[in-house]
């Protein structure tokens, strides 16, 4: 009888050892941090770019989502993780986009004097939708119409006169000043936009580090 030619391994099996080796603690590591570093940064750029451009901030935001699930979810195999940085993204680019601008506009928008024309509710059925015109007092005289995303809450009426912030560059719709019952809500916004950023980044970099193969 001839030999049969197998191969029998170290550990006592016979066949090919087809296990992977894996990733080294250091290597595991620094991807784990690129990772948790890359998905939260580009959830703000994205929710960021949603106040300039709201349906290209919106499609920066999900093609991340989608691309950071597939790999914590699919290449990863941390089902749980995925889930958790997914509707932290969501719940991420809600917040952020106003905590941006808003924090964008407090410190370097340009204080410019001007008067509320106009405040207007234009769909009363589905809730408050206010839209405020304004109109600046000195310079070019430019007039604005602007929506809640800009803080018109009804807090000034026509004729009152308000000092806006103006983008510097252009870009941005100009922020109605807070009233007086909307004490410290750039502050929460930013808080909770904080806490959101590093659950998604703590949620990331576990999920690298707990990565598991097929």
């Amino acid at each position: 009888m001839g030999a049969s030619g197998t191969v029998v391994a170290a550990g006592g099996t016979g066949g090919t050892d087809s296990s992977r080796p894996g990733l080294s603690g250091g290597r595991k590591a620094v991807g784990s941090v690129l990772w948790a570093v890359l998905v939260p940064a580009l959830l703000l750029l994205g929710s960021a770019i949603g106040q300039w451009m709201t349906w290209l901030g919106v499609v920066v935001v999900l093609a991340v989502i989608a691309v950071a699930a597939c790999v914590i979810g699919g290449s990863w195999h941390r089902a749980g993780a995925a889930t958790l940085v997914s509707f932290g993204g969501f719940a991420l680019m809600l917040f952020a986009g106003p905590a941006v601008y808003e924090g964008y506009m407090r410190t370097v928008g340009e204080p410019v004097d001007a008067v509320v024309t106009q405040v207007a509710d234009r769909d009363r059925r589905r809730g408050p939708d206010m839209f405020c015109t304004v109109r600046e007092l000195g310079g070019d005289r430019r007039t604005y119409e602007v929506s809640q995303q800009e803080n018109c809450f009804g807090q000034a009426g026509p004729g009152d006169r308000v000092e806006i912030r103006k983008d510097p560059l252009g870009l941005l719709d100009p922020r109605l000043p807070d009233g007086p019952d909307q004490r410290n809500t750039t502050e929460i916004t930013l808080a909770i936009t904080a806490g959101l950023t590093v659950l998604v980044a703590v949620g990331t970099f576990y999920a690298g580090q707990r990565r598991r193969g097929r």
